[in-house]
């Protein structure tokens, strides 16, 4: 295993090949073009490092001994972590192939791959992974702002984005139209919404069960 690089903003990418100097080969290559990189012999190995929390990719050989590459993105899958991955193979393995992308890999490289082939793919994970990171802190903003909220406010945010007049919410929620206008321009400011479109893309962006507390 090489000693992950110090935490800092930089990209990290990932490696894990029970074959070293496959695994050395990869790493050589990310560090000459500038991008960070640890190497790990197996998914164990990797899963009992404490990594630092850093944008990157994985770089997953298919087949290795214990739990395989797609043993360990099913896992990630199924704890939430989004994290890209590239897969390598020396099998050239179709359905194995079909099976990575279907659940979300960046590429699929059998071995022995082209240098440039393998920095393309790397490239793509951390831009994905760059811009996953942040979408979810657009997300977590809007989250933030809408735990200010009080209930009132959240069912009128709610009725706003389901395409309410003021006075259909009024109705609804059996209160004035003038309260209305007031919870609405409240929710405004507290999400930070310059103007309705804004305020509903805000609303849309909520994860369902944060969105389901308005009901």
């Amino acid at each position: 295993m090489t000693t992950p690089p110090v935490e800092s903003g930089s990209p990290l990418v990932v490696i894990v090949d029970d074959d070293a100097e496959v695994r050395t080969s990869i790493e050589e290559l990310m560090l000459s073009v500038g991008i960070d990189a640890a190497g790990f012999g197996s998914t164990r190995e990797l899963m009992e490092t404490a990594l630092p929390e850093r944008p990157g990719c994985l770089v997953l050989d298919v087949r290795m001994p214990g739990w395989s590459g797609l043993d360990l993105q099913q896992h990630l899958a199924s704890i939430g972590n989004a994290k890209p991955i590239v897969f390598l193979t020396g099998h050239g393995d179709i359905p194995m192939s079909v099976q990575a992308m279907k659940a979300g890999a960046v590429d699929f490289l059998t071995k022995p791959f082209r240098d440039q082939n393998l920095l393309d793919a790397v490239t793509a994970a951390i831009e994905r992974d760059l811009a996953q990171r942040a979408q979810a802190q657009i997300v977590q903003k809007h989250v933030d702002h809408y735990a200010t909220l009080t209930p009132r406010e959240r069912q009128v945010l709610s009725a706003v984005a389901m395409g309410k007049l003021n006075k259909q919410i009024a109705y609804d929620l059996g209160i004035s139209e003038v309260t209305v206008k007031l919870h609405r321009s409240s929710v405004m400011k507290k999400m930070e919404a310059a103007s309705i479109g804004k305020l509903i893309r805000a609303w849309e962006a909520l994860p369902t069960e944060v969105r389901n507390q308005a009901t």
